[in-house]
């Protein structure tokens, strides 16, 4: 339990971090978390002026301070002769932004922010938090850990080393995301057949969710795209193509089904519903029986939470951290994992009608995947943070 503090020992949080929505998410889940539970506590967020948190963190009502991006020298060229002056300016901000909020815990989730939140937080004496959301971790978390006073993960075995506590607490979740798990976990048939409503969809029919994330994924469009007369002889597909991807499978679609095509959240006779993007993936999600996608660390956890089957399709480029996210829920029966090589319209053809046929498979592979997913870390680091605040003015 968090102890009560009195005024002049209420805490002041400092959020580092940012870039993508990976990492801004659960950021701003956990700083969302913090001022639930401790409503007097002053919270503020360290990110830079280039990343998705110069508009996610004030919409979400929350005080950004800004630095400039301080990425580390990866090979030896030019940068790395300026980055030490680099390093040296952006840090001395940090320290200004610390002092002017009188920091108690810094917590960081990566990204080119973190570095110089995590350095001078040490150097300053202030205690440091974590939260690491990738199976393989990035460099900037690596180097805060060896300073860190607690690590959270959404995986074990990061690769992260500390002298710190490291815990598997899951993913922090977002708003939506969140709600949509308690509605599951009260009364999941009430709730997946008022997504499907929502979306326009036809709650008698099995639905397939297909995404590769904002920017669509190549492979799996084509994939899904030409099996699709053998997926609508079993079910209705909402596909998210991605920006700028949407015609190709529209043309793809329709030289086989012509009339099949429509929107999403349209109510029509089409049962391939097509667009680039959809901003309520709570809805999308808890909607389907059985979603085809990557396997980002955030889709993993989150699919994982709500307890949907996946067919993750790891993106096959950089380090291979993707199979990693997914391989954990994959053993534990929440999910498939299929190689971007391996998956073609005929591995759909003949994989994915089957499993919508087998609604016990399908039902295991639900439950599993509820059983392996998380959906309180938000809280748990909340609590953290707080603890290591109030123990700071011990």
């Amino acid at each position: 339990m968090v102890k009560a503090m009195s005024e002049k020992e209420k805490p002041s949080i400092v959020f580092a971090g940012g870039g993508t929505a990976g990492h801004v998410n659960p950021l701003l889940a956990m700083a969302s978390a913090v001022r639930e539970a401790a409503p007097e506590a002053a919270i503020g967020v360290i990110g830079t002026a280039v990343g998705l948190e110069k508009d996610l963190v004030p919409a979400a009502g929350f005080e950004m301070d800004t630095i400039e991006k301080v990425p580390f020298p990866r090979r030896p060229n030019a940068y790395m002769f300026r980055f030490p002056r680099k390093w040296r300016t952006e840090t001395a901000k940090v320290r200004r932004i610390l002092e002017q909020r009188h920091a108690d815990v810094v917590v960081g989730v990566g990204g080119y922010a973190a570095a110089p939140a995590y350095y001078m937080a040490h150097k300053m004496g202030i205690p440091v938090v974590i939260h690491e959301q990738n199976a393989r971790a990035g460099m900037a978390n690596r180097l805060g850990a060896r300073w860190a006073t607690f690590i959270g993960t959404v995986y074990d075995n990061t690769g992260l080393t500390s002298t710190a506590p490291i815990e598997r607490v899951g993913l922090p979740l977002r708003a939506p995301i969140a709600s949509m798990a308690k509605q599951l976990e009260k009364d999941r048939p009430m709730a997946r057949t008022s997504a499907q409503i929502k979306l326009g969809l036809d709650p008698m029919l099995p639905v397939i969710l297909v995404t590769g994330g904002s920017l669509g994924a190549q492979s799996i469009n084509n994939a899904v795209s030409r099996a699709a007369k053998s997926l609508l002889e079993v079910a209705q597909v909402v596909h998210l193509t991605g920006k700028g991807k949407i015609e190709a499978v529209r043309a793809t679609v329709s030289q086989s089904n012509p009339m099949q095509l429509t929107g999403l959240g349209e109510y029509g006779s089409g049962n391939y519903h097509a667009v680039e993007y959809w901003e309520r993936m709570d809805l999308a999600f808890a909607a389907a029986d059985l979603v085809v996608c990557r396997s980002g660390a955030g889709t993993v956890a989150e699919i994982s939470a709500l307890g949907v089957p996946a067919i993750y399709v790891p993106l096959p480029i950089g380090n291979g951290e993707q199979k990693f996210n997914a391989q954990p829920v994959v053993d534990a029966g929440g999910g498939i994992m299929v190689q971007d090589s391996d998956f073609t319209a005929r591995w759909v053809e003949e994989n994915v009608p089957a499993l919508i046929h087998d609604r016990v498979r399908l039902a295991a592979m639900g439950k599993a995947a509820w059983e392996y997913g998380i959906r309180d870390a938000a809280q748990v680091m909340a609590r953290h943070v707080l603890d290591i605040a109030v123990s700071s003015h011990d």
